[in-house]
């Protein structure tokens, strides 16, 4: 049991250091709220990044990317309401700040993820779609200089759904677009900050629009070729990827919506 904060938006977990960090608390100024579960019987309080204020998400990782200033060491990279924020979390008692980035055009910087070879970090801004009037947009941000990302281009999609949360795997993106489904994005071009639809599974057919109602999240990480779709209205899916353009549904799980 670990008693250090109640309530908090997220909990993001590094498998490979054995921290956890709780984003959103009611702690660390809502920021970066560390926690050693390396002995998971009795987590212990490690440390706090509060210099930024609010984290919504974060993605944390042990650094093998092309910034060799930095690598070996743990890094988070937050999204942090109207900016990408990377932090040096190596020393958990003093953490450093490397980078925090604004963008035009910003709504809520909700989330985001590494490209495998840690060069890109893509992120999904969940209200730009309501407040500018634009269609879903991935922002791809190059990352290969930890103190100093540069945001490379963005990706507007054919619907204008709201975009909450995405995932790499692989060359491709998964992303959960609630009401426009699971969308699937090819990464082949992403040196020159290009992104190309390849295949979608929409779970709320009813309409593409900007809005809340439809998938929350998605899962695509299993050994086999299922992806799990987590819509709120709907309930859970289970969907197998195949050859891209060929979505075949595996087993709907019909549940209240709550």
């Amino acid at each position: 049991h670990y008693s250090g904060f109640g309530s908090a938006h997220n909990i993001v977990i590094n498998e490979d250091s054995g921290y956890a960090y709780g984003v959103g608390t009611n702690t660390c100024a809502g920021g970066l709220h560390m926690v050693d579960i390396s002995s998971p019987e009795s987590p212990t309080n490690a440390g706090c990044f509060s210099a930024d204020g609010y984290t919504h998400d974060a993605q944390c990782v042990n650094y093998t990317g092309p910034d060799s200033d930095h690598q070996g060491k743990e890094i988070c990279f937050n999204s942090n309401e109207d900016t990408l924020t990377i932090v040096d979390v190596s020393a958990k008692s003093t953490p450093v700040q490397l980078a925090r980035q604004g963008y035009a055009g910003s709504g809520y910087a909700h989330q985001g993820w590494l490209t495998e070879d840690q060069q890109y970090f893509l992120m999904d801004d969940e209200l730009d779609e309501l407040s500018s009037g634009n269609n879903t947009r991935t922002y791809i941000w190059n990352v290969s200089d930890l103190d100093a990302p540069v945001l490379i281009g963005n990706y507007t999609a054919a619907t204008a759904a709201t975009d909450h949360n995405l995932y790499v795997r692989g060359q491709y993106v998964y992303q959960g677009n609630y009401q426009a489904g699971l969308r699937v994005l090819s990464l082949a071009n992403i040196s020159h900050g290009i992104l190309s639809e390849v295949a979608y599974f929409d779970t709320f057919p009813a309409n593409n629009n900007a809005g809340f109602n439809g998938v929350w999240s998605i899962y695509p990480y299993f050994d086999s070729d299922k992806v799990i779709i987590n819509d709120q209205s709907r309930g859970l899916f289970v969907v197998s990827v195949g050859q891209f353009g060929d979505f075949r549904l595996h087993l709907p799980i019909v549940t209240n919506g709550q």
